[in-house]
């Protein structure tokens, strides 16, 4: 058993600990307003089409947003500007229980702060991200993945849940209340770590050539670019969420919230038994692997008829997304260099939420051309194709090994340094 369950060694970090137990809080809450923003759209306006356009306009200022996240993680103190960003967050969860408190609540205030939140979302991430590498050594990235997926999927798991019943009982007001609440405790737990060194884009500043330096590093690197489109692959050609309530008309209404829970606690399972993952060394073959398995599920979901069956394949797909999430954190933390790691989150960022936007999207077309049925089935087998041809046209990705991919990051560290000591002079 010790083999299969989760290394909690990064958890003997202090500075780890206090992140970890402060983002657990706020991910909680998160989840809560994921669904007391579209339950009182609803409910205002009765209307699917304004419930979408919530996804809208939080992909748009997340977009615009992203590389300036990243250069100002890249440049100021990385816990300050958690921090700050954290406290307009709790002033934008305030915004929304006072709109929701109100006898005729705004419909508009519902639109305008889930855009800010967005927005704010693509400065917090990207510092995050390069704050967890700056407390964990690079042998304790892959441990502080996997404990990080648990915390995520638990926290949208158990979350939308109760958001649902403190919604109906005490009203979208208390919801967002509770999600404010919690990111004054991950403030709370942030104010509490020890300082750690300020990154620093030097006396050029945040310039165009700095917002793009990010991309230009992860261009030069087929491991880092396998691991961005393999995903938006996956997620672009096997994402069915957009299909569940279709689906769900075979097996009765009570069905939905099955299918929407199965993936996430396929991929707790997953995520709780990942321990094997430390002992994998070729983590783009893994990626590619695990994202082929996810094409698989997904195709054989479309094709399953009992619902016990379909159920179980959701989860497969969800563990085996969660697989590949896994170790495309590890190259990420283990291989970037420190002064270049928030840009290259929101490159990260961006991938992660482009694919099963536009996937949701892609699937819902399809299913209008050809049938959800299909939609679903062929969604999977273009995820495989997809990952296979990904696979032959980037050998490095493939050929990635993490010993090489430590010192790599060693070497580009000095690269770095150099290059901003010439620009200097």
């Amino acid at each position: 058993m010790r083999s299969f369950l989760p290394d909690i060694d990064p958890l003997r970090s202090r500075e780890f600990r206090l992140i970890y137990i402060g983002q657990f809080v706020s991910t909680f809450g998160s989840a809560m307003t994921y669904v007391a923003l579209p339950f009182q759209m609803y409910a205002l306006t009765r209307s699917p089409f304004a419930v979408g356009l919530i996804g809208v306009v939080e992909f748009v200022p997340m977009l615009g947003m992203a590389l300036i996240g990243g250069a100002l993680a890249d440049h100021f103190d990385r816990r300050r500007l958690i921090a700050f960003v954290e406290a307009v967050m709790v002033l934008c969860c305030a915004g929304l229980a006072w709109n929701a408190a109100l006898g005729a609540p705004h419909v508009g205030a519902l639109w305008i702060i889930a855009a800010l939140l967005a927005a704010l979302g693509a400065l917090h991430r990207p510092a995050m991200e390069a704050l967890m590498q700056q407390v964990l050594p690079a042998d304790d990235m892959m441990a502080a993945a996997a404990l990080n997926s648990i915390r995520g999927n638990f926290a949208f798991i158990i979350g939308p849940g109760l958001a649902g019943v403190i919604a109906a009982t005490g009203g979208a007001s208390a919801a967002f209340a509770v999600d404010g609440f919690s990111y004054v405790v991950s403030i709370a737990t942030i104010l509490m770590m020890r300082p750690v060194a300020r990154m620093s884009l030097g006396d050029e500043g945040i310039t165009w050539r700095v917002l793009l330096e990010g991309w230009r590093y992860a261009r030069g690197r087929q491991d880092l670019l396998g691991t961005y489109l393999i995903d938006i692959n996956a997620t672009f050609f096997g994402m069915p969420n957009a299909l569940f309530p279709a689906m769900a008309e075979q097996w009765g209404a009570a069905s939905v919230g099955l299918l929407y829970a199965a993936a996430p606690l396929g991929a707790m399972a997953a995520a709780i038994t990942s321990r094997w993952a430390s002992r994998v060394n070729r983590h783009g073959l893994a990626i590619t692997w695990a994202a082929a398995l996810w094409g698989i599920a997904i195709a054989a979901f479309g094709l399953a008829r009992p619902l016990w069956l379909a159920l179980l394949f959701l989860a497969a797909a969800g563990a085996a997304d969660m697989i590949s999430g896994i170790f495309r954190m590890a190259v990420w933390n283990q291989t970037i260099p420190a002064s270049i790691r928030g840009r290259t989150a929101a490159i990260e960022m961006v991938s992660y939420h482009t694919g099963p936007s536009l996937g949701n999207a892609e699937a819902g077309f399809a299913a209008r051309l050809f049938g959800v049925r299909t939609s679903v089935v062929s969604g999977g087998v273009l995820c495989v194709a997809g990952s296979l041809l990904l696979a032959l046209i980037l050998p490095k990705f493939i050929g990635y090994d993490s010993n090489d991919g430590v010192r790599r990051r060693a070497l580009d560290e000095a690269l770095f340094a150099r290059a901003k000591d010439v620009r200097a002079e």
